[in-house]
């Protein structure tokens, strides 16, 4: 049998070994006439398989060299069925043999079985050497068993190999492939020598663990040792940048490779490159690449045409593809199908999915997993469904992508469920998953199962550093009401992308603090992070939402002046919004005149909008006009226009607007209000009696509507046109509306001094915005409630938005009711912004001089700090060491009811200035609460003033 093996062997693998072993022995050439079954000439044409009758005796015949050059031949060729039963007939092998078999068995794919092989050696009694090991662990990352690949690390440092930098290398490669990053530091940072290699396993191992920063930090620190980059060091560090989107560090590679000719005419290094581009977005360098390939596979034309596609270059993905095809003879494969289809979701065809039909791609995992995705960005979520359900196996990947069509078609409900049967399953989500998944738990308002994903985000230690994980946070914490976490995951964000800044300076926009969203933007600048179109989306509508004319103004001229930014149909939006809020119609008119854009429905619906802050029906009917031209069933429309007529008295118009409504089968959106209390969301509608603590919300709705003096304000608005008997009868009267049984049942169902976070899908209504401002005052509770546009945060009397939402003069923003008063610093000089504001507002409410009657100050500069209270405990929460306002961040509120009577303390006048730590804290959005022993006091720019805080304690 053994002589059969060889001959096999020999002729068709390994002719060289057959001549050494004629010659060397001279009798079996003697018999190579005589015995046809044993030929060794490599022309040789007979079945493979021979038989041989006295195989024992060619066997012993045959010397140790050949044996062992022929077990190589089997094993190396993959004949491993062959090599193991020559091996098995050998009277005694030795390490290198058992070596040559472990090596096959690996080689081959066959884990289990080179595994076993390996106790099969030990078990024999012979003795692994280092040549062995390597393979061993190899297998056993191959199996993903962590419990074998300890025993095999045990053993290696029983043997003493540890200072084997070939066995410690595939140490590393075992613990990164199957997660124990902190192992493979511990074998890399304990080698006495180090290789290439020892590197190369770390830098792409954090890589496969998503963790882009630790690799790129490797890779600066293996260049630092001297070391030399090899293809493999430059590919995974190209991958790297682009994991943690670092288009500076991805120049600086580059421009290495180049300086090193690393990359001249190695395709997989200049493919890697092209990659690279292609995510940052840059098509013009990646068009460079492209054309500058000396030689190019389908790979990089893969790459190409995928960068086109999912930068919006549809012709030229279709243009490149065709070339392709006709100047380059290359056949299109599945990968190339698969990078054509984000340009086909942008033409919404179907024309590469019956090309991939055709050519018979499908069933293929990726390939469908693609399609999952193009139809989810079309909005065909039944086909993205029928496609997933068909799939005869699905891998991390598909689930994922058929997670982000439902969070993209907005069911997120739907996403969630998913989600949890992927949790159920034996798959583990990854960076990918948990960034999919953030928005829905943003959308569905289930703050405290997005603070679980947080968690499981903090335990695995590689997704903690994500970039993209991180913005995801950040959105979630701020849609659902919590800007404070939503600005510590910022901080925590180490490589700050566009879409980082993006998120935060929107975070800040729609919770009403326009002023930290412009200081934002210019940090982002002094950053040198280049803003893109939806930078200035976020900035001009934090100042559209905080009433900043000059500033909307400025940044919208500067948009094409200095960087070059066609504004969009989005930007002209948020300025139109802006100009309208002013009341200058005039001007809003002749701004949508002359838009390079043909003015959509969204447009004439933020004049409209304007149009009732300054209750101007006239110009609330022509843009309504317009609107209803191109969406005549607009409910947001009829509604608003129907509330106006309402306002106004003029019944008859309201008739007339319902009837119309009714006769297109419009109504008005259910009103629909919830809070989370211990865990669990609770939904309230108008009038809702519903909910098991029905009558307990009723009393309590009551109570602090007669303790703020709060009578049914809408009866007394509407009874001298209408009967009051009809209006007390009404479901939606402001006292019955969802936002409020919503915060009196978050104030009785959450511990006391906690915040109340209420979400509503409709616009916040002007009593009920009155009504929870004396709510927060009474309660002393923080009250946040989310509408349809923006965050509003009442604490003591106050609201962020300055009444500015309802009255759209961009004066209100500084003066609000009751005394209160918002104040900006101006140009960098607190103080002359408090003496000009004082002058121009009343912070007392009329009860007296301002210089007796204001009793404390606290300014926040950009170089130093200075405090200074009359009371013994101030509460101070601020996300930004330029802020003095308490909830805003931005400003100081005011309190007028503490004029008359105000006593100042006969406590030693000190000044000083906060040290670093509690500026960091106060940076870094952290809770800090500073005891003061007497009055102090503070110059500002020259000019001395105190004033009262008007800060209530948590």
């Amino acid at each position: 049998m053994a002589a059969t093996l060889l001959s096999q062997c020999y002729r068709i693998y390994n002719s060289d070994a057959c001549k050494c072993v004629s010659s060397e022995n001279h009798h079996t050439t003697g018999k190579r006439n005589g015995n046809r079954n044993l030929e060794f000439d490599s022309g040789f044409s007979k079945p493979a398989r021979l038989v041989l009758r006295d195989r024992s005796k060619v066997t012993k015949q045959l010397n140790d060299p050949a044996l062992t050059r022929a077990l190589r031949g089997f094993a190396d060729s993959g004949l491993i069925e062959d090599a193991l039963q020559l091996f098995d007939e050998m009277n005694k092998a030795d390490a290198f043999l058992w070596n040559v078999m472990i090596k096959g068995f690996t080689s081959c794919g066959l884990y289990i079985e080179a595994v076993q092989f390996y106790s099969r050696m030990v078990f024999a009694g012979v003795k692994a050497d280092t040549f062995t090991y390597p393979f061993v662990i190899k297998s056993v990352a191959g199996i993903s068993s962590l419990e074998e690949g300890k025993k095999i690390h045990a053993m290696v440092i029983k043997l003493g190999f540890v200072s084997d930098v070939y066995v410690c290398n595939s140490l590393i490669s075992l613990y990164m492939k199957l997660g124990c990053a902190w192992d493979a530091e511990k074998v890399f940072e304990e080698m006495p020598d180090r290789d290439i290699v020892s590197w190369n396993s770390m830098i792409s191992g954090y890589l496969a663990l998503e963790d882009g920063f630790s690799s790129l930090m490797l890779f600066k620190e293996m260049l630092k040792c001297g070391f030399k980059p090899d293809r493999f060091s430059t590919m995974s560090a190209l991958g790297a940048c682009s994991h943690v989107y670092s288009p500076k560090m991805g120049k600086e590679i580059h421009c290495h490779t180049v300086r090193s000719r690393i990359e001249t005419g190695d395709v997989m290094v200049m493919t890697s490159i092209l990659d690279m581009y292609s995510k940052y977005g840059e098509v013009s360098y990646a068009e460079r690449i492209f054309n500058g390939m000396i030689q190019r596979n389908i790979v990089a034309w893969n790459v190409m045409i995928g960068c086109y596609a999912r930068n919006g270059r549809v012709t030229d993905a279709f243009l490149c593809f065709q070339k392709m095809s006709e100047q380059n003879g290359l056949q299109p494969d599945v990968i190339t199908s698969i990078n054509l289809l984000p340009a086909s979701a942008i033409l919404e065809g179907r024309t590469i999915h019956g090309y991939a039909m055709r050519r018979g791609f499908l069933p293929h995992m990726v390939l469908e997993t693609a399609l999952i995705d193009m139809y989810g960005e079309c909005g065909q979520l039944k086909s993205a469904e029928v496609i997933f359900d068909r799939m005869a196996e699905k891998n991390l990947i598909s689930w994922n992508s058929i997670i982000a069509a439902y969070v993209q078609n907005g069911k997120n409900y739907s996403a969630l469920e998913l989600f949890q049967e992927l949790w159920d399953s034996s798959l583990v989500p990854d960076s990918t998953t948990i960034a999919s998944i953030l928005p829905a738990y943003a959308e569905s308002l289930s703050l405290s199962e997005g603070r679980e994903i947080h968690a499981y985000i903090v335990k695995s230690r590689y997704y903690w550093s994500n970039t993209i994980i991180l913005n995801s946070l950040v959105h979630m914490y701020a849609m659902c009401g919590d800007l404070e976490d939503a600005r510590k995951c910022f901080n925590h964000i180490l490589l700050k992308d566009v879409v980082s800044w993006n998120s935060i300076i929107m975070a800040y926009a729609v919770h009403g603090f326009g002023r930290i969203s412009v200081w934002l933007f210019s940090e982002m600048i002094a950053s040198r992070v280049n803003p893109n179109k939806s930078t200035f989306a976020s900035l001009l509508a934090a100042c559209s939402i905080s009433g900043m004319v000059d500033e909307g103004w400025e940044y919208f001229e500067s948009m094409k002046r200095e960087y070059g930014i066609d504004p969009g149909i989005e930007h002209y939006g948020c300025m139109l919004d802006l100009i309208g809020r002013t009341g200058n119609f005039s001007a809003a008119k002749r701004f949508v005149e002359e838009m390079p854009f043909v003015p959509t429905a969204r447009i004439w619906g933020s004049l409209l909008n304007a149009s009732r802050n300054h209750k101007d029906i006239t110009i609330a009917e022509f843009a309504a006009e317009q609107i209803f031209k191109m969406e005549h069933d607009n409910t947001g429309c009829y509604v608003l226009l129907l509330n106006m007529y309402a306002e106004a008295g003029r019944w008859e118009d309201v008739n007339r607007i319902k009837l119309l409504m009714e006769s297109k089968g419009i109504s008005r959106t259910s009103s629909r209000s919830t809070v989370e209390a211990k865990g669990k969301s609770h939904v309230f509608t108008n009038g809702d009696r519903s909910h098991v603590e029905t009558n307990k919300i009723y009393e309590v709705l009551d109570v602090v509507s007669r303790m703020v003096g709060e009578e049914d304000s809408y009866v007394h608005c509407v009874s001298r046109l209408r009967p009051e008997t009809l209006v007390k009868s009404r479901s939606n009267s402001p006292r019955r509306h969802s936002v409020r049984l919503a915060t009196c049942f978050g104030l009785i169902s959450t511990e006391t001094g906690r915040r109340v976070t209420v979400r509503n899908n409709t616009r916040i209504c002007r009593k009920c915005h009155e009504f929870l401002e004396k709510a927060s005052r009474l309660t002393r509770r923080e009250i946040v409630v989310g509408d349809s546009k923006i965050f509003h945060h009442f604490s003591n009397g106050c609201c962020s938005c300055g009444n500015y939402c309802f009255t759209g003069n961009v004066d209100t923003i500084f003066s609000s009711r009751k005394g209160y008063r918002l104040i900006w610093p101006e140009g960098g000089n607190l103080g002359e912004s408090l003496l000009y504001r004082l002058l121009k507002y009343d912070p007392c409410g009329g009860r007296g001089s301002h210089a007796n009657e204001i009793t404390d100050v606290l300014s926040i500069s950009r170089d130093n700090i200075f405090y200074q209270s009359s009371s013994s405990y101030v509460s101070l929460i601020s996300h930004d060491p330029r802020s003095c306002h308490r909830n805003a961040f931005t400003g100081g509120f005011f309190d007028g009811d503490h004029g008359e009577g105000c006593e100042e303390d006969d406590g030693e006048e000190t000044d000083g200035e906060i040290d670093d730590q509690l500026a960091d804290s106060l940076f870094d959005g952290f809770r800090v609460r500073v005891a003061s022993g007497g009055r102090r006091r503070i110059c500002v720019s020259s000019i001395i003033i105190t004033t009262t805080l008007g800060f209530d304690q948590e």
